[in-house]
């Protein structure tokens, strides 16, 4: 992992191909890096503060956000930002899940949904590939679901924000009941990783 402190300039050295994925979130790391090693592509923790744009748009807030990292290292940098869309509060809280997460929580989330009967909701994600100042790549990823009427689960090791509340189709558990090999074959985040992967080894051959 690279703190901002450990870098030089904007000058790195990388000797070969070499991938910096921007989050200050180790569990979106560790799924990342268990997609990008099956296609052999080297992947490294970069901790930065993120440069926050409120916007309604998740593509919009990672492309700008990688942009601002790229321009601040110079390195090629890989960031992802996901929403969830609850279909019964009316695409509630969308881009803003993170912020929504830490002020309210899935037990506020749960609460909300209390006389709801349509629970049907959508993780939504952009992940960008940034190694250059123009045209920065973008991938996407979804997967439907719903938002579990259970008593809330406890968060195992691999659960992390939404993912006690969140079953996706086609799955009896919740994402945080999965181990990061469940999680990776259902998540909005592991389909853009996946999209990303096969562009990346077809563009480097």
């Amino acid at each position: 992992m690279l703190k901002k402190e450990s870098l030089n300039d904007t000058k790195f050295n990388l000797g070969g191909r070499f991938i910096f994925f921007a989050t200050n979130n180790i569990h979106k790391f560790n799924e990342a890096r268990a997609i990008l090693a099956k296609f052999d592509i080297s992947v490294g923790m970069l901790r930065v503060k993120n440069f926050e744009l409120q916007h309604d748009s998740i593509k919009e807030i990672a492309q700008t956000s990688a942009l601002e990292i790229f321009k601040r290292y110079g390195l090629p940098i890989l960031l992802e930002d996901s929403g969830l869309f609850i279909d019964g509060l009316n695409g509630f809280p969308g881009p803003y899940a993170a912020y929504v997460y830490k002020t309210i929580g899935n037990s506020g989330i749960l609460t909300l949904m209390d006389t709801k009967t349509t629970r049907t909701a959508t993780f939504k994600t952009t992940l960008v590939y940034c190694a250059s100042k123009n045209n920065p790549e973008c991938f996407e990823g979804e997967i439907e679901g719903e938002i579990t009427n259970k008593k809330i689960r406890d968060q195992s090791i691999y659960g992390f924000g939404f993912d006690p509340i969140f079953q996706p189709v086609g799955s009896p558990k919740v994402f945080a009941e999965m181990s990061i090999t469940e999680k990776n074959l259902f998540s909005h985040r592991a389909r853009a990783l996946h999209k990303f992967a096969i562009w990346y080894k077809h563009f480097n051959k």
